[in-house]
């Protein structure tokens, strides 16, 4: 579906690119006008309702991101190919499996702070901060460098979570970022070291 924007006619493709924007710019996220429209229902939480909206949306959309990795990790294991076939799958299965751990971690947050977890694919599409997955042929090679490159530009969003979760007040929401940037990094590690070998 196109739809109108500035006298012109966006893609749906254009239309997520520029939703992508407003994730990708340096201002403080707080600054965000959206993050307070996040409905949030009633709870004996003595967070206010405020901070909790604004959570909300912080873990709704790094929730994104992180449905989006893990659509990643299986494109990588489902397709990769060469010597290193067993090795790499595996790898890229086990990387999954903690990403999945991390979709519900942050999706479990958002309903326990009184707000609803959106993590359907259209949710995903309109809010995902990470670019569509590099590889486009089966090689190793090229699956690590793709999945490299998308945990690390992952792991430095979360790590913008936690910086800002913890100035806003939510330490138990810090935390639970904190978590998930140590297991991005070794999992990165992982993944890059198929590539450092190579130096």
């Amino acid at each position: 579906m196109w739809m109108w924007k500035d006298r012109k006619f966006l893609s749906p493709r254009a239309r997520f690119q520029t939703g992508r924007q407003r994730f990708d710019s340096k201002s403080d996220f707080f600054n965000d006008l959206a993050m307070s429209q996040s409905k949030t229902y009633s709870t004996k939480n003595d967070l206010s309702a405020d901070l909790r909206g604004k959570m909300i949306h912080l873990l709704n959309v790094r929730l994104a991101d992180s449905i989006d990795l893990q659509t990643q990790c299986k494109q990588a294991h489902w397709n990769v190919k060469g010597p290193d076939f067993i090795a790499l799958h595996e790898l890229f299965d086990k990387v999954n499996e903690d990403v999945e751990e991390y979709v519900d971690l942050l999706a479990e947050r958002a309903v326990q702070l009184g707000g609803t977890a959106e993590g359907t694919i259209q949710a995903v599409i309109k809010s995902t901060s990470l670019k569509e997955y590099g590889a486009k042929d089966g090689s190793g090679h090229e699956h690590v460098q793709a999945l490299s490159i998308a945990l690390a530009a992952y792991g430095k969003l979360v790590r913008e979570a936690i910086d800002s979760t913890d100035k806003a007040g939510d330490k138990d929401t810090a935390d639970i970022f904190t978590e998930i940037s140590r297991g991005t990094d070794k999992w990165l590690w992982f993944v890059e070291a198929h590539l450092q070998a190579e130096r």
